[in-house]
């Protein structure tokens, strides 16, 4: 039973994309996640439980949506963790999503990342997650402003 229960689980996470309602926009949330998570090396199982809480409120208590969220997000976690992933190169991918696709923006919640830093026992890299937010603030505040500078453009 346990390896039937492994093969559905491959076959899922394999094709998660054609199975999963708006996987990009909650591949992009996930990227998010992972960014002020995958800085502190230390990070433990509390970081994770604060992104399912926000994943339940997120997704109206969808427990099945907001577990693919904590896995996507514990799977961009551990590519930084193992170095097949650097913070710079999500950062720049973030960047590009959100030029690709404005509205992502309204999907940076920078009040839920939040409580992630309270697990955060290093002076250091506290810090540096304090900075990650200012910057997907301000990334986030940009954005949204360019989107509506277009839509004032095409009302004229």
């Amino acid at each position: 039973m346990e390896i039937l229960s492994k093969f559905r689980h491959y076959i899922f996470n394999s094709f998660r994309e054609f199975f999963v309602y708006h996987y990009s926009s909650l591949n992009f949330r996930a990227q998010i996640f992972a960014l002020v998570i995958g800085v502190n090396p230390n990070a433990k199982l509390d970081n994770f439980l604060v992104v399912k809480q926000v994943a339940m409120q997120i997704y109206n208590n969808d427990e099945q949506r907001a577990n693919v969220l904590l896995f996507s997000t514990k799977e961009i976690v551990n590519a930084i963790r193992e170095n097949t992933l650097q913070i710079d190169a999500l950062i720049n991918k973030i960047q590009r999503e959100l030029k690709h696709t404005p509205r992502y923006a309204k999907k940076i919640d920078v009040e839920s990342l939040r409580p992630i830093l309270s697990f955060t026992y290093d002076e250091d890299i506290f810090l540096y997650q304090q900075n990650i937010l200012e910057f997907l603030d301000t990334i986030k505040k940009e954005t949204l402003q360019q989107i509506q500078n277009k839509k004032k453009r095409k009302l004229k």
